[in-house]
């Protein structure tokens, strides 16, 4: 399937890592390629693995360092390449911070799961439209 999103998961919590997974691989044509737990290793997965992704989903709060770390190493990426936030603390600030790293969306863990979902099936779609 061309629409197919090869997804990257910046995520430290097992437990949210692997329903978000399991969430989006069976809701949408989401493929997580690898997760890290922290800056550093999304950091250089993210940098040796340039074109193997097109969505990143970075928590912000992580082990060891921060997403907004993460999302300022994604800034270089290809336009077609989407980098979203899924954060606990998706407030106001947050999300005008998240705008000026270049982040392409800011979701709620808490109560925006669906719109994540209906991001993922969107930007499926635009791939296979434009692939066609």
């Amino acid at each position: 399937m061309s629409g197919r999103l090869n997804t990257y998961i910046v995520e430290d919590n097992v437990t949210i890592r692997e329903n978000l997974v399991g969430t989006l691989e069976e809701l949408t044509p989401v493929n997580a390629v690898g997760f890290a737990e922290t800056e550093n290793d999304a950091r250089e997965w993210l940098r040796h693995n340039r074109s193997d992704w097109q969505l990143a989903i970075v928590d912000l709060f992580l082990k060891e360092g921060s997403g907004l770390g993460v999302l300022n190493a994604c800034r270089e990426r290809r336009p077609q390449q989407k980098v979203v936030v899924l954060s606990n603390y998706a407030t106001p600030d947050i999300r005008r911070r998240c705008a000026q790293l270049g982040v392409d969306a800011v979701f709620d863990k808490s109560n925006e799961i669906d719109a994540l979902v209906d991001y993922c099936l969107a930007q499926s779609q635009l791939r296979s439209s434009a692939t066609h």
